[in-house]
């Protein structure tokens, strides 16, 4: 029996917040799940918010959406905005939805989700103070949350813990505690 390995894309859009992508790419790394760091803009490179500069492994027009399974978006500023303007991210984050395949979003990321009505009658959670773009979520504040095959998580200080809940959902929660405690987060 061949398993497959599992595959997450992690979008870099101009102005996202370092933290939170590169800590999630990190985690699942360490986790033995492929991880594509993708431009949204096709550039070889994405500067964050805070100015820290990160070559990409593909451009968003050269990947293949279906070999995914799951598409997770940083927040920052103007990341998020960058991400929400992005139209074939948009376009595969609803087909991803409607499909049942994970997405997941962090800091005020998980707005895009609210914008496009994926978090109706589902608890989800943002950066604070942006509550309401989370249109439709029953808004709460842990660090992260699972609603069906939506994640979203809250901001730089909860990116070990989303990118861990993402490890869990992909994997196993034995797996996601195992690398908890062995980057002494648990």
């Amino acid at each position: 029996m061949v398993i497959k390995m599992k595959k997450a894309a992690v979008f870099f859009g101009t102005g996202y917040e370092e933290i939170e992508a590169l800590t999630v790419v990190d985690l699942l790394r360490r986790a033995d799940i492929e991880v594509v760091c993708v431009s949204i803009n096709n550039e070889k490179t994405v500067t964050g918010s805070h100015k820290i500069t990160v070559e990409m492994n593909a451009g968003i027009d050269e990947i293949d959406f279906d070999s995914f399974d799951i598409l997770i978006c940083p927040g920052g500023m103007p990341g998020t905005k960058n991400l929400e303007a992005c139209q074939k991210l948009t376009d595969n984050l609803r087909a991803f939805y409607k499909e049942g395949k994970l997405i997941g979003a962090i800091c005020a990321a998980p707005s895009i989700f609210g914008h496009m009505g994926l978090l109706n009658g589902k608890k989800a959670c943002i950066y604070p103070g942006m509550e309401a773009e989370l249109t439709g979520a029953e808004v709460v504040y842990d660090k992260v949350v699972k609603a069906d095959n939506v994640i979203t998580s809250r901001g730089m200080g909860t990116a070990i813990a989303f990118g861990l809940e993402i490890v869990a959902s992909l994997l196993d929660q034995k797996t996601a505690d195992q690398l908890g405690k062995g980057v002494v987060y648990l």
